[in-house]
Formats: C-alpha cells, structure tokens, sequence
C-alpha cells in the first residue's frame, strides 16, 4: 500500500471514528486507456471533503455531488460505471476508449479497515474482501502476490505493507538512489558504519541505522516487499549483509561493482559461506539496467529502473551472466565500472 492509499485509510477511519457518514468508492474494472488502476480508492465526506483517488478528477466532482445530495450515503453497496459513452468519457474527463466501473459503499465497515490498518503496521500482507448483497467486508491474510478480484458478486483487494529499500553505503550513489527510492513510495533505511560517510548523510526521510550492514539486514527481516542495494563497493561491508538479503525473501538483491568483481563476490559467497546456486542466482550484480550509467545519479537511475521492473513482475536476465550484463550499465570487463566511492561533499573522481 502506498502513502496516498495509507492517507486515505487513515482519513477515513478518522473521519468514521469521528462519527461522520462516508462514502468509499473503489475502482472495480477498468477498459482501454484508465487514470487508475483496479484497487485504487477514494473517500468522500457527507460535507463533500475527498481523499484518495479513482480518476483524478471528474468522476471525484461527480461523486462528491452525489454523496452530497445524499443519494450515495445510503443504499446498497452498488457498482457505478463512467465513460460507456463517447459522451461520458468527454464529461468525465476519461482517455481515449477509457471506461471505469467503480464499487461504492454508502457505509463502510469502521472495524475491517481498522484491522486492516494493523495487519498492514505489522507488515502482513492483507486482503480486503467486500460482499455486495451483504454489504459486509471482511480482512484476511494473503499472499505478498496475491491478486486483485471482482465478479460482480465480491470485491477483492489486495493490500501489500509499504515497499522497503535497505541501502548499505551512504556515498554518492547511495544519496541519488535514496532520493528516488523516495520518490517511488519506499520507506529507506541506511546502514554504513564508517563515521566519515555517516556524518554527510543529509537525505530528509532516509533513515541511518546502526550497526554492521549484516546486523542492519538480520534486523530489518526483509520480506517480499523489501530490497537490499549494495553501493560501498567495499566487500567487507557488501558481501556479509548480501549473505542475509540472499537468505531472505527480499524480491531484490543488488550489489555495485562490474561484471568481474560480482563473479569474484559470488566464489566468495559459494566457497566462505556455502551460499548455493539458487540464491546466487538472486543477486542482480552488476546492478541495474543498461543505460550507460557513469554517474552516480545515472547508476542509481539505472538501478531504481531495475528494481521498478522486479516489483513489477517483469522478467530480468539472469543474473551474473552476459546477458545480464548487455542489460546493465556495467561493461564486463569493469571499464564502466562506478566511480570510486567518496563521503558526501567530495568531489567524485572519473571513471577509470
């Protein structure tokens, strides 16, 4: 679940507890071109007050009309649809061809979404099931993939605990991924115990941890919401926290470095550590897709796109072959390598 999902959660559970009467709107099915997605949601207050979103504009105006009017805030849970014709899609604002079926609850249940709020604090991967004859919903446990569903008959929508992104180094790199990873909705955490790196770092809602990187990982219990990014280039930091991500369900391993210093860090795993073949295999070293990354924001660029595709399903090479490496920004034989890694302020010296 993301933070605009979560502020709508917790809008309308204030807004319930409060003791006001709401209406909850949840995107059902979508045809052609849509502005959201099924599962996105939105929340309107009987004075018309909105949070969240099911299109991101006109059919929000049209609801916010009709829970004002009162014709939404009572009823049966019922299924709405926008943009059937050409001239409802030109109303509501709808790309081309796009139509949306949208499930709305006069009065929804204050109890299921406040479990669900503690089952997502606790990181549990949720589903929210709504009965349409009844009106009842219900919360219950799920699989990190599970998917979404609607059948006319019952809404089902999964609700994952926020993305995580652990990064070890606090360098350069470090600094411009953290800022993406920002961007995309992650909660990120930092681990790097050298003192130097650790005094620099000034990334607001990027949090320092304590400790050792392996200490930092075992810590953290990465699930399959969570990614582990390698970036000190310093093995003795690398290798051991790569060692308990590897051992995790984290749905993504990265470590910087060139194509010929991963296959040294992948014998040092298999012959120290025992790691086997399966969860080498998870490591995605070189790090990031191929865009002839030289920077260090263009190597974090690089990254985030290939962590975006892991999240989102799509296949990626293997890792640490040839074909992984034409996908990534690092040449084989470590030319295109990142630069050297320097506190925050300095100068970073060109590639070798």
């Amino acid at each position: 679940m993301d933070s605009a999902d979560r502020l709508t959660l917790d809008t309308v559970l204030g807004w319930l507890t409060a003791g006001d009467r709401v209406m909850l709107a949840t995107v059902a099915r979508t045809w052609g071109s849509a502005p959201r997605q099924p599962g996105a949601w939105a929340a309107v207050r009987a004075d018309g007050a909105v949070v969240g979103s099911v299109s991101g504009g006109c059919i929000e105006a049209d609801l916010i009309a009709r829970v004002r009017s009162g014709e939404l805030l009572s009823g049966p849970v019922r299924a709405l649809r926008y943009g059937e014709t050409p001239e409802e899609a030109a109303r509501f604002g709808l790309p081309c061809g796009g139509k949306l079926e949208i499930v709305v609850e006069p009065a929804p249940q204050r109890d299921a979404l406040e479990a669900l709020r503690q089952r997502l604090a606790a990181r549990l991967p949720s589903r929210r099931v709504l009965d349409v004859a009844s009106g009842l919903s219900t919360v219950e446990a799920a699989a990190a993939d599970v998917a979404f569903g609607w059948d006319g008959a019952r809404l089902l929508v999964p609700h994952g605990p926020r993305l995580r992104l652990l990064i070890i180094g606090a360098g350069q790199i470090s600094l411009h991924l953290a800022h993406l990873a920002l961007m995309l909705d992650y909660e990120v955490l930092v681990c790097d115990p050298r003192e130097e790196y650790r005094t620099a770092w000034n990334v607001a809602g990027a949090r320092l941890v304590d400790g050792m990187p392996d200490d930092a990982v075992t810590a953290l219990a990465p699930d399959a919401r969570t990614a582990v990014v390698a970036l000190t280039h310093d093995p003795k930091l690398d290798d051991l926290a790569l060692l308990e991500a590897l051992a995790s369900p984290a749905f993504y391993v990265g470590a910087l470095g060139s194509f010929r210093s991963n296959q040294r860090r992948r014998e040092r795993l298999r012959e120290h550590f025992a790691v086997d073949a399966a969860a080498l295999a998870r490591l995605r070293g070189p790090v990031g897709f191929r865009i002839g990354s030289r920077t260090p924001a263009e190597i974090a660029l690089a990254v985030a796109a290939e962590m975006t595709a892991a999240k989102n399903g799509i296949a990626l090479a293997p890792a640490g072959t040839a074909e992984k490496v034409m996908q990534s920004g690092i040449h084989p034989d470590g030319a295109g390598d990142a630069p050297k890694e320097v506190p925050l302020g300095d100068t970073v010296p060109c590639a070798a």
